[in-house]
């Protein structure tokens, strides 16, 4: 069974992002904000840059890490993001595939535009 599996049973479809991201992360045990290149993780984030959009509750496959944060598929977005370690609130949630798979059709995502 999923870690996810029960938020998945309780899914209406008008869920707020917000609140879908706490019952996601309440089910997840919370790591480090360091994360490793092929594993996948949830996490929330806040960008520094201004006058850029941004998700601020990312489902990543992490592909680079590096000194100052990491590169990785973003799945809301469907591309390649990047990552600052400041700007990760907290630590990084890892999911296994299985959750993958769930978590990729829950609509948890936040884009917000920074300014």
């Amino acid at each position: 069974m999923s870690r996810i599996d029960p938020i998945m049973k309780r899914f209406i479809g008008n869920e707020n992002a917000d609140d879908l991201a706490t019952d996601i992360l309440e089910v997840l045990t919370e790591g480090s904000n360091v994360p490793e290149a092929g594993n996948y993780y949830v996490f929330v984030y806040n960008a520094k840059t201004p006058g850029i959009a941004y998700d601020s509750h990312p489902l990543v496959a992490v592909t680079d890490v590096f000194q100052w944060g990491f590169k990785g598929l973003n799945y809301h977005w469907g591309e390649m993001r990047q990552y600052t370690f400041p700007e990760v609130v907290g630590g990084l949630y890892q999911v296994d595939e299985m959750e993958l798979r769930d978590l990729r059709t829950l609509p948890f995502v936040k884009i917000i535009l920074n300014s």
